[in-house]
């Protein structure tokens, strides 16, 4: 019996474009470092990169394979509602086959313990996840978060029968097996359960007495009884009884029951501790620090519910799959750009770098957007790349985060990291691609390449490592140690060669690229020649320069929508 696959259809999905892997061309006059902001903590290695991203993706795979920790995207979501800054609009089947392309390269990007974190509302939600099961396992998928993003008021609301609210965070891991999730805590309100307030800490826990807490914050600010507080401070006493619960929390506790193997080995004491009522006991050789029982029932102290959350001890809760309490509303001055229907709070990056990163950890967004990804890592202290074709990478982008390395952005995140600035970032762009027609139609490589280009670009496309010899001039790179590579357009002589074979020596073997050659291929043992551009042509797609989520024409066939989960 044939084995079957359960797998999401669509029309083109076998199709599979053979990208050009282009190489990257710094702009320094678009880089930036706040020189006067150096710290220990100095990143200048963050890439911004203005173009394609699909041929950005395929132009850093071979550099960074298995060195990303976190990848966050938020793709087009296909509504088919046009944004200012990206239309949005896409046939079905185009939006998924882009897709699976670019979630490919990017598990190939990812380091094992690496995880992807992909946005979206629920017009694809459904149906990437099929995708991303097939790509990355459904055994890697660790959440589907939900968050809520706006409220239901306003025009928006007016037409609506069940308001649309929520967008989705899917979550996989490149191996689930290496546990790439921290355990993240968030803020809580006051829990009222912790009504008790200890009077003598300080005696031994024999002697104890205790009251309700809010006769405790009464007397401690002056008060006769709660009944004259809450006169007092009629719009306040909530508040302000949370944060006396806060500052007091090592004397604040409630009374919870004892249950399951606590209270069997407990018993005795647990029963003796009901018939001497409000005086504390502890077991005989308790093994657990600061178990007090009173009345039946152990004393948990809101000491132990509290923990530090930017920088200031607060009650917290471990967080879940619903996130509520991430605030959309006046996130648009964020950064000091506007980027209606398409900006996220940085809030929300903050909270996925927490639950998966730490300092110096390589974070990767390829839809680069208004720069919130790149901004929050950069505060971080995450290194970061981040990949924009549309023009908002000049308007907004990089004022951004020039904002941020000056010290000068105190929105956002900034505070609860204390920001203060430093760091910087490299610009750069696509190079156009290697391989052009000729004014007869012939192909040819692209003038616009000098011979360093072009002896780059030729090691990407044959596998190998750039890295230019200061010693042997014929080194452009190499494969292994003793495997190496040499790109020219000129045409080699026979003596050239020969001259060539002795220098590589018979310790070391050399892949020569170059216009032509006089000589029959294999008369050299440590000599490999190849001609260009012929060895290189069908190597890759060249000439293609978009492969965006940008679709204008479509096909009468591409219209249909044919998806299906078959088995």
């Amino acid at each position: 019996m044939s084995k079957t696959k359960l797998e999401l259809t669509w029309i083109g999905k076998n199709e599979r474009k053979k990208l050009e892997p282009r190489i990257l061309l710094e702009d320094p006059s678009k880089s930036y470092h706040a020189s006067q902001k150096v710290t220990d903590n100095d990143i200048f290695d963050n890439k911004l990169i203005f173009g394609d991203n699909l041929l950005a993706l395929k132009a850093l795979e071979q550099e960074y394979a298995g060195k990303v920790k976190c990848v966050y995207i938020d793709p087009p979501f296909n509504t088919g509602s046009a944004f200012e800054h990206y239309d949005d609009g896409l046939e079905h089947s185009i939006w998924l086959g882009l897709m699976r392309d670019r979630l490919e390269i990017i598990r190939n990007l990812l380091s094992d313990d690496g995880v992807i974190f992909v946005h979206l509302d629920d017009c694809e939600m459904a149906y990437l996840k099929v995708l991303m099961d097939e790509i990355f396992g459904r055994a890697n998928q660790l959440n589907t978060i939900s968050m809520t993003t706006n409220d239901p008021s306003g025009f928006k609301a007016t037409g609506a029968t069940v308001f649309s609210t929520v967008n989705f965070l899917l979550v996989y891991a490149k191996d689930r097996t290496q546990k790439p999730l921290n355990k993240i805590y968030i803020p809580k309100g006051y829990d009222t359960g912790y009504n008790k307030y200890l009077l003598n800490p300080d005696d031994h826990y024999k002697s104890w007495t205790w009251c309700g807490i809010a006769d405790a914050f009464a007397k401690a600010n002056g008060y006769k009884d709660t009944k004259e507080a809450k006169k007092k401070l009629p719009d306040t006493f909530d508040d302000e009884l949370a944060q006396f619960a806060i500052d007091n929390a090592e004397r604040v506790f409630q009374s919870v029951a004892i249950g399951g193997g606590a209270k069997i080995k407990r018993k005795e004491t647990i029963e003796k501790s009901k018939t001497d009522r409000d005086k504390v006991y502890v077991h005989p050789n308790e093994d657990v620090e600061g178990f007090y029982i009173a009345n039946g029932r152990q004393m948990v102290f809101y000491s132990n519910r509290l923990l530090e959350i930017d920088g200031e001890m607060q009650p917290a809760e471990l967080i879940t799959d619903v996130w509520t309490d991430i605030s959309w509303n006046g996130i648009a001055n964020e950064g000091g750009v506007s980027f209606k229907n398409g900006k996220k709070p940085e809030a929300l990056l903050k909270r996925i770098f927490e639950m998966c990163t730490r300092e110096g950890d390589l974070v990767f967004d390829s839809f680069g957007g208004s720069g919130t990804t790149a901004a929050v890592a950069h505060k971080m202290k995450r290194r970061w790349i981040s990949v924009e074709l549309g023009e908002h990478c000049h308007t907004h982008i990089i004022p951004r985060l020039q904002k941020v390395i000056d010290g000068n952005d105190q929105g956002g995140i900034s505070k609860a990291v204390n920001w203060q600035g430093g760091g910087g970032f490299r610009y750069y762009k696509l190079a156009p691609s290697l391989i052009v027609k000729d004014k007869f139609g012939l192909e040819v490589i692209n003038k616009e390449y000098n011979p360093e280009m072009l002896a780059e670009a030729v090691c990407k496309l044959e596998g190998f490592t750039y890295a230019p010899s200061e010693v042997d001039w014929w080194d452009h790179g190499y494969s292994t140690e003793t495997d190496h590579i040499y790109v020219t357009t000129q045409s080699l002589s026979v003596e050239k060669l020969e001259a060539l074979s002795e220098d590589v020596g018979s310790d070391r073997t050399l892949l020569v690229m170059c216009g032509a050659f006089r000589c029959e291929a294999g008369r050299f043992a440590n000599l490999t020649l190849k001609k260009l551009p012929k060895a290189i042509l069908d190597k890759c797609q060249f000439g293609q320069d978009d492969y965006s989520l940008n679709v204008a024409n479509l096909t009468d066939d591409a219209s249909v929508d044919d998806d299906a989960v078959q088995d």
